[in-house]
C-alpha cells in the first residue's frame, strides 16, 4: 500500500516539475534547438519514405508500386515544409547540431525552388508508380532522387 503511495507520490511530483519547466518561456538557444529537431524530424520522415523507394531500387526491397507512390506522394505532401520550417526561425547564431548550411537564409528564394523541384519531383514519380509498371518505375527514381541531391549539394552540409 505505502509502495503504490509513494510511486503516486513520485510520479505526481515529476509532473508538476515537468509541467513548471514546460510553462516556463524557452530561451532563444532552447527556441533554436526546437526549430532544427521540428526541422530534423520532417527530414527523417523523408528518409523513412525514400528508403523504401530505394530499397526497390537496389532489390532489397520487393517491388511494390502502390508502396512507391504513396511514399512518393508523402514526400511532396510534406516538401512544401521545409522552406516554412527553415523560415520560421533562422538558426545561423546558434549553437546546433545540424547539417543545414547557413546558405539556406542567404539564398532563400532558391531553396524554395528547390523543394518545389522535390514536390513536383515526387508527383511526379508518384504518377509513375501509379502505372504499375516496374521498370518504368524503377526507371523514375534517378531522376526524383536527384532532387534531394540538388538541394543537398548547395544547402546541407556534405557527409
Amino acid at each position: 500500500m505505502y509502495r503504490k503511495a509513494i510511486t503516486v507520490a513520485a510520479f505526481l511530483a515529476s509532473t508538476s516539475f515537468m509541467l513548471a519547466v514546460n510553462a516556463q518561456d524557452p530561451t532563444p538557444q532552447q527556441q533554436a534547438e526546437q526549430a532544427a529537431e521540428t526541422r530534423q524530424s520532417v527530414f527523417r520522415l523523408f528518409r523513412y519514405n525514400l528508403g523504401t523507394i530505394s530499397g526497390m531500387a537496389r532489390g532489397t526491397v520487393e517491388f511494390d508500386a502502390e508502396i512507391a507512390e504513396r511514399n512518393a506522394r508523402r514526400i511532396a505532401a510534406m516538401a512544401p515544409m521545409i522552406p516554412e520550417l527553415f523560415a520560421a526561425m533562422d538558426t545561423r547564431d546558434y549553437t546546433l547540431e545540424t547539417e543545414a548550411l547557413p546558405v539556406i537564409w542567404e539564398q532563400f528564394d532558391l531553396f524554395q525552388e528547390r523543394a518545389q523541384a522535390l514536390v513536383d519531383g515526387a508527383n511526379t514519380f508518384a504518377d509513375i508508380a501509379a502505372g504499375g509498371d516496374r521498370m518504368a518505375t524503377l526507371g523514375a527514381i534517378r531522376a526524383f532522387g536527384a532532387n534531394c541531391g540538388n538541394c543537398h549539394e548547395t544547402f546541407r552540409v556534405d557527409n
